[in-house]
């Protein structure tokens, strides 16, 4: 089987972080070459001292593309290009839907992959179910999207430009993505960690009922590991 390039698209953040520890792991059953993007300069030492020598990394900007091209250089045309870049905080895309928009809608990128260096790329897109509009329980793909926040109106604008441009990809809509800390740590509350923060002073807290978290993480892992 010949060697497969994957690339990660935000490396540096939760879900890329534990991404790119799984597709390091030496019990992977297939032979790859992994390659991540990051936006804050330089990388964690922390994060690339956790992974072979060989995953190389690259300074992007998705606003603008800017670093794209040295990937092309450098890692050639990946075969998979997993989008776990996103302003992912909702305060603070309603504080600013123009940021929110242009890091969360990946014009850049899916322009880079539409050129002759990506045509036959698999794009998996990181989406969320706050795509809908929130009225019922077990939403399903067909469903219509009533975004009611900017961060999830973004995702939405996201999706509509995959699948309208890209010939190959995938969309995963996901609900809350949880699980042990970062080799690097990030400094947003997680929300396992911020369980175990609140309840080990002591304190209550107030929980609601999901099974869709829990449902994407089983399919992030398949997929990692």
């Amino acid at each position: 089987m010949a060697r497969k390039k994957i690339l990660v698209v935000g490396g540096t953040g939760y879900l890329g972080q534990h991404l790119l520890q799984g597709f390091s792991s030496s019990t992977q059953p297939y032979d790859l070459d992994l390659a991540f993007t990051y936006h804050s300069n330089p990388p964690p030492q922390k994060l690339l001292q956790a992974l072979p020598h060989h995953v190389l990394s690259f300074l992007v900007d998705l606003r603008t593309g800017h670093g794209l091209d040295s990937i092309s250089e450098s890692f050639d045309q990946p075969d998979v290009v997993i989008n776990c870049a996103a302003l992912s905080v909702p305060r603070v895309c309603e504080a600013d839907p123009a940021a929110a928009m242009a890091i969360n809608v990946p014009t850049a990128l899916v322009n880079w992959l539409s050129s002759s260096v990506g045509k036959d790329t698999l794009l998996i897109q990181l989406s969320t179910d706050q795509v809908y509009e929130g009225v019922k329980s077990f939403y399903k793909e067909g469903d219509e999207t009533v975004p009611v926040n900017v961060y999830g109106k973004s995702k939405v604008e996201a999706e509509k430009l995959i699948s309208s441009k890209c010939s190959n990809y995938a969309i995963l809509r996901s609900s809350i993505i949880f699980g042990p800390q970062t080799i690097s740590p990030i400094p947003k509350s997680l929300p396992v960690q911020w369980m175990d923060s609140v309840l080990s002073k002591g304190n209550k807290v107030d929980f609601f009922m999901t099974n869709s978290g829990a449902q994407f993480m089983s399919r992030i892992w398949s997929l990692s590991f």
